[in-house]
């Protein structure tokens, strides 16, 4: 059986959960998510792709409040490098080898090797504009 992996489902309209899944897959409209703070057991909720900004794959849930991810390249990027303005503004950068503005959403990998973010699902409805960074 998969191990759970962390994530931080970041929603259209701001809501932010925390949980672990492991039944993600991009190409499919949904995925399961069983809440941190799950105390009554009620067990995982359906997530809708469509309803999200992105999927945060973390190394950690509470992540290094005091660090500022540096919006530079400082490790080995795979793929193209990029950056990734959505409709709130918000900016990411990183690099994509699955990058198809005709798909629902792509894998960015964060350019700061420091990041608290293993990979970020983005999905595609969200983004503004992606561009590519030399």
């Amino acid at each position: 059986m998969p191990q759970p992996a962390k994530v931080v489902a970041r929603f259209l309209d701001g809501r932010v959960l925390k949980g672990h899944t492991i039944n993600f897959d991009p190409n499919r409209p949904t995925f399961q998510l069983r809440l941190v703070e799950d105390a009554a057991g009620a067990g995982p909720m359906l997530v809708q792709l469509s309803d999200l900004k992105a999927v945060f794959f973390v190394k950690d849930f509470a992540g290094v409040p005091e660090y500022s991810e540096k919006k530079e390249f400082n490790t080995v990027a795979t793929g193209r490098r990029l950056a990734v303005r959505f409709h709130d503004e918000e900016v990411l950068l990183g690099a994509s080898v699955t990058y198809d503005a005709k798909r629902q959403g792509f894998f960015l990998f964060p350019a700061d090797r420091f990041s608290n973010n293993e990979k970020v699902f983005v999905v595609a409805a969200a983004v503004a504009d992606v561009t590519r960074v030399a």
